[in-house]
């Protein structure tokens, strides 16, 4: 039998569901003591880079007042200043708190030592109906060589957006912790994954993301072949603009976001278009996919846009 548990903090409320699955996650989510080293070493390595030694003494600052008690309960998002985007400590990763932060503009992140909340000074984003596909791709999902599903395995998908990459160093701020509060996340319904599988059943490739309100943000993705995500994720925005949702968040552009449409607007027009689209939610629950690649290989955002 499954348990459920009400929760709600401000406007958000949705119920807990807790699968008989603890212990498998346990030990998907496990860090080795080895693995913990190599994320601290990188991370220590990372944090002494020039360009980012200079967060050190606001993250010190930060970390002490929160040591000694001074723990706000959700910093403001417009008030980091300078060219910082560290706005506080993220002690609490409830559901709850984690819903109120991504309807304040904040995001929780970092490699090790206390997770932080972030608010960048650029946010990328992407506004649906601005959506490209470009000629390959399409082609590509009109082979149907792939299938795409929604929650279809969030462990797995989660799992591999932690994992090593091909060609980088393997520093990954999904840590164990946000492991776990992310899946507590996905089983009260806010967190949806994207899954792409092959012919042989395998997992080519997907991504998960948090839905506040009419705003979908992008966690992470990952691939294991080529263009996986790309497709995964071109299903996914096709649901989104059809479910009602308008905006897109990456957080930070990348090349790769940058030719699907996404680009940066500052943070304050980010927070004015935030309170707009969260107040109320389009679609929770579970999610299921209702088309396939082949059907959204044909989606043209742009005439759609000028059909209304």
């Amino acid at each position: 039998m499954t348990e459920q548990r009400a929760i709600s903090r401000g406007r958000f409320t949705s119920f807990d569901k807790r699968p008989a699955r603890g212990d498998e996650r346990a030990a998907l989510f496990r860090e080795t003591p080895l693995e913990l080293c190599e994320r601290v070493t990188l991370g220590t390595a990372w944090a002494l880079r020039p360009k980012r030694i200079g967060v050190l003494v606001p993250l010190a600052r930060m970390w002490v007042a929160h040591l000694l008690g001074a723990r706000a309960t959700l910093p403001d998002a417009d008030a980091v200043s300078g060219t910082c985007e560290l706005a506080g400590i993220a002690s609490d990763l409830s559901p709850p708190m984690l819903m109120e932060a991504y309807a304040s503009g904040l995001f929780p992140h970092g490699h090790f030592g206390p997770v932080k909340w972030f608010s960048p000074l650029q946010r990328a984003v992407l506004h649906l109906d601005d959506f490209h596909i470009s000629t390959r791709l399409r082609s590509i999902m009109r082979q149907g060589r792939y299938r795409v599903t929604f929650e279809g395995d969030f462990e797995g998908i989660i799992k591999g957006c932690a994992g090593r990459r091909s060609g980088r160093w393997h520093l990954t701020w999904i840590t164990p912790r946000i492991m776990r509060a992310y899946a507590e996340l996905y089983d009260a319904g806010h967190v949806h994954s994207f899954e792409v599988w092959n012919k042989d059943g395998e997992l080519a490739g997907g991504g998960y993301g948090v839905a506040v309100g009419r705003v979908f943000v992008i966690e992470s993705q990952f691939f294991r072949e080529s263009n996986a995500s790309k497709i995964g994720f071109s299903v996914l925005a096709r649901h989104l603009a059809n479910w009602g949702f308008v905006l897109a968040d990456n957080k930070w552009l990348t090349p790769t976001t940058a030719q699907m449409g996404f680009h940066d607007i500052p943070r304050a027009d980010y927070l004015s278009r935030l309170a707009v689209l969260t107040p109320e939610p389009v679609r929770t629950g579970r999610w299921e996919a209702e088309l396939d690649s082949k059907a959204v290989a044909d989606w043209r955002p742009a005439e759609d846009r000028a059909a209304r």
